[in-house]
């Protein structure tokens, strides 16, 4: 009971609401040309960042394990999307929360004697959260919403949702393809607030990113996508008022990364298996190097065998690389390990490869080593401008007109956690205190 007494002490905010918002990019906030008015009007309120650097890869999983710990992805575990699977790709993705190693914010919410709730945030099957409803889907058929419904937590809260919240939801209506979505999320996020007001509430918003993946980064379903998705936070931001908590309570609204059309794909492992580095058929004993691809990068790994060891491998990997045709070399670069280092980027890589905007490296065996694609990717070396993302902080503790430059995406967590008076331990991160409004009797100044 002490712990929890000086906790709520030390806590600037009852509670924080941290929605994500998958591919957000700060002009989502600052031009008004996009139909987000509370996205406009909590940044207008509250403090922003003009540009928030994501993790490397910039991908969902990675990021969203940073967002969530404060750590970067060689320290957390989460290092792609999908596990490393050189030889029989299972189509999985990270979903599991045992896989982050370092303290989250739900734990020390936790221990701090409070309540947590979760709703499509990534890397949660099985996190210790009292209402959890986690992103998760079956490898051969991820329009299905029966793992979801499987894997919410307590056991009856996802039948509980339909009843009194969204309604049933199918295959059709809660998939990734629907922007519908975005409206339950919002209510699971709101029914869940009012009938519990958690202490830390993460919500993922995941429909813009889906579509520009598909019609690429400013087609006209992206404004919907966008509408749909300040829809949700709506939804929310009027439960918080309509139950007069808007003062106790704090929005924090980030992404994850950026996104950038693409127009090619390489395929290095392909050049692998034609300069003789891998078989046709890998098995688990006959790999030597694989490239694990994540959009705009590619991670390479190599392994020792009977007669080749790891040095020799990594080796011709790299004379390989160095004879691509000019043309196909100018499309990368190279990130060496000590740079994977300064990054915080998977410890098991020798080296990555960084593509150049428009540019997407698949992990694929087969084929040409040079295809089209298509869309919009990402997944880039975090210090491309398109893949920034955005921060918004609004309520509670937070120093209205703040704005912050650049925002490593690793200092969020700390942010929260200190909002909430929390002892988040291992992280990357570090404060910002000049986004904190600690003397409530004077009156903040409002950015111009």
């Amino acid at each position: 009971m002490e712990v929890v007494a000086a906790v709520r002490e030390a806590m600037l905010a009852q509670h924080v609401i941290l929605v994500s918002v998958d591919g957000l990019r700060p002009n989502l906030y600052r031009d008004e040309h996009w139909p987000a008015p509370v996205l406009h009007e909590l940044a207008g309120r509250g403090a922003i960042a003009l540009a928030v650097r994501s993790v490397f890869p910039a991908l969902t999983y990675p990021a969203h394990a940073t967002i969530a710990t404060g750590a970067l992805p060689a320290r957390h575990g989460v290092v792609n999307n999908e596990p490393f699977e050189p030889v029989a790709p299972s189509g999985r993705w990270i979903w599991d929360a045992s896989a982050i190693r370092v303290p989250t914010l739900w734990d020390a919410v936790r221990a701090a004697g409070g309540t947590t709730a979760t709703i499509s945030w990534p890397v949660t099957v099985g996190a210790r959260v009292d209402w959890n409803v986690p992103d998760v889907w079956l490898a051969r058929d991820p329009a299905s919403i029966a793992p979801i419904r499987a894997a919410t937590t307590p056991a009856g809260l996802f039948e509980e949702l339909e009843r009194e919240a969204t309604g049933r939801l199918t295959d059709a209506t809660f998939s990734i393809d629907s922007l519908g979505r975005e409206d339950a999320v919002g209510a699971i996020a709101a029914y869940l607030f009012e009938q519990h007001r958690p202490t830390l509430m993460l919500v993922h918003i995941i429909g813009l990113d889906h579509v520009r993946h598909r019609l690429g980064r400013d087609n006209p379903k992206a404004r919907r996508a966008v509408a749909a998705a300040d829809r949700a936070l709506a939804r929310i931001v009027e439960t918080v008022e309509r139950l007069d908590l808007t003062d106790q309570t704090t929005f924090v609204v980030t992404g994850d990364h950026g996104s950038v059309d693409v127009h090619t794909a390489l395929l290095p492992n392909v050049w692998l298996r034609d300069a003789g580095l891998v078989p046709a058929q890998p098995t688990d004993e006959g790999w030597r190097a694989y490239f694990h691809a994540s959009g705009g990068s590619a991670f390479c790994r190599v392994q020792a065998d009977p007669a080749h060891n790891a040095g020799e491998t990594l080796a011709g990997v790299r004379t390989m690389l160095s004879a691509l045709p000019p043309g196909v070399r100018s499309l990368f670069r190279i990130v060496d390990r000590a740079e994977l280092d300064e990054l915080g980027a998977d410890p098991p890589a020798a080296f990555a490869l960084a593509a150049h905007a428009g540019v997407v490296f698949s992990s694929d065996r087969d084929g040409p080593s040079v295809q089209a694609a298509h869309g919009a990717g990402h997944g880039y070396h975090p210090a491309m401008h398109d893949m920034m993302t955005g921060f918004i902080a609004a309520g509670a503790g937070v120093r209205a007109g703040a704005v912050v430059p650049l925002l490593p995406l690793e200092h969020i967590a700390p942010f929260v956690a200190t909002l909430l008076g929390l002892d988040l331990a291992d992280v990357d991160g570090t404060l910002l205190p000049g986004l904190l409004w600690t003397k409530p009797e004077v009156a903040p100044s409002r950015r111009p």
